[in-house]
């Protein structure tokens, strides 16, 4: 198995579960910008899409998509605490924040990396967007240790890595202190940490500033 991830993009969020899952993977950075990776190859011969994460499976298949990778990986991990399996009810609340994630929070906080958003826009509309969704997730949870209640799930692993993106935008977390907390929690877990580590990112409690 082989990860084409950028550092600090959303393709953490696979290598949070890879790492989770213990699982053996080969990973092979890309730029971007020029679409070249680490090996010089041109990535859209890869992904045409030319955007991280893009998964190629043992069996030589490729994946693309966080939500979809993240599913692949618990599935064929037989990872229920992760993903439960098909059926249960708890499954389709998963993937409801898992789709949140993707949809609200990664579409909206990722504007902010564009650097043609106009100052104004972003001040008057993107800006108090992402507030109030940081107040909805803040007020959820209130009453949740981790987004589906007490056990970390796949959506765990990619709200953090957007609430990184939050803080490195100067989002301070004091002002959602459930937020802060869970964000603390999460960089206490092992696999996030070790994810860090690997691709060199120097990570702040919540509170304090960080890179991208």
């Amino acid at each position: 198995m082989k990860l084409y991830f950028s550092k600090g993009a959303c393709s953490l969020t696979v290598r949070i579960i890879i790492n989770e899952l213990g699982l053996s993977c080969d990973y092979e950075t890309v730029d971007l910008k020029t679409k070249k990776t680490a090996g010089g190859n041109n990535f859209l011969e890869v992904n045409p899409k030319g955007a991280v994460p893009t998964l190629m499976t043992n069996d030589g298949d490729t994946l693309t998509e966080n939500a979809v990778i993240l599913q692949y990986l618990a599935d064929t991990s037989k990872a229920d605490t992760l993903l439960p399996p098909v059926g249960k009810f708890s499954r389709y609340q998963v993937l409801e924040w898992l789709n949140y994630v993707a949809t609200e929070m990664h579409k909206t906080v990722g504007q902010l990396f564009n650097p043609n958003l106009p100052e104004q826009t972003k001040q008057s509309l993107t800006i108090p967007l992402i507030k109030s969704k940081l107040n909805y997730i803040n007020q959820h949870l209130k009453q949740h240790t981790y987004l589906l209640g007490e056990h970390f799930t796949l959506p765990d692993a990619y709200m953090f890595v957007i609430l990184r993106w939050a803080q490195a935008f100067q989002f301070d977390f004091k002002e959602w202190p459930n937020i802060k907390r869970y964000f603390d929690l999460l960089l206490q877990r092992d696999s996030v940490k070790k994810s860090l580590d690997e691709e060199g990112i120097r990570q702040q409690p919540s509170g304090a500033q960080c890179a991208i």
